[in-house]
């Protein structure tokens, strides 16, 4: 989609609800909701943080940014996530987090991006965090500077890409609960994106539907 004719619709995307729990369990492994069943994130104390689900022009047309986590002995390595990370004490709000760690992780500076809503937040059991992710937009072609002890690579995710029905998948992964297991998954340029990530790219997508795919304009 064209990015001045994707800026046309921000307003419908600022009021659209969020179907919350209903896109996430599309694309949740069976072991996490089984988990979030029997137990409730607030008795956990979860640490806190953000994420950015950052839109923005790529010779003309509409993209999402997202990186590729450094390989590294822990849970989440080399998965693939939004820009973003842990709450500070100097943090005014999780939006200002949200804005930090993208300018931290893939050096977009906050001036650049306009925060238009926050998203669901989604519990993560093996990490005991609750993410709370941001819709953004920056109105300028960027040029991504990764942090290279935190990532890899950057994926530029075309919009008509994400909407495709075609990249949902079903992966077989090791997770932190068990080996070899069956889990929904995004498909995206061979990564496979699942868990958290994959959940909280199922709402954005579902409202994006909504918003642009019921209105028939989004064009490959």
């Amino acid at each position: 989609m064209n990015f001045q004719e994707f800026l046309r619709f921000v307003p419908k995307l600022v009021d659209a609800g969020l179907p919350a729990f209903d896109a996430h369990i599309k694309m949740a492994p069976l072991d996490r909701l089984q988990s979030l069943e029997r137990n409730n994130p607030d008795n956990k104390n979860p640490r806190i943080a953000a994420v950015m689900m950052l839109f923005y022009p790529k010779n003309e047309r509409t993209h999402l940014v997202l990186i590729v986590r450094n390989s590294y002995v822990g849970i989440h390595s080399a998965q693939i996530a939004f820009p973003g990370g842990k709450q500070e004490v100097e943090d005014e709000n999780l939006a200002v987090t949200a804005l930090r760690e993208t300018q931290e992780e893939v050096g977009i500076h906050p001036e650049k991006i306009e925060i238009i809503k926050p998203f669901t937040q989604i519990y993560i059991p093996p990490s005991n965090f609750m993410v709370h992710p941001f819709l953004g937009i920056c109105k300028e072609e960027l040029v991504f500077v990764p942090q290279p002890t935190e990532v890899a690579n950057i994926i530029e995710l075309p919009l008509s890409t994400l909407l495709n029905d075609a990249i949902v998948v079903e992966a077989k992964l090791s997770t932190s609960y068990e080996n070899n297991v069956s889990v929904p998954a995004f498909n995206i340029e061979e990564h496979i994106v699942w868990g958290a990530t994959a959940m909280m790219l199922s709402e954005l997508k579902e409202v994006l539907k909504i918003v642009l795919v019921d209105e028939k304009t989004v064009s490959q």
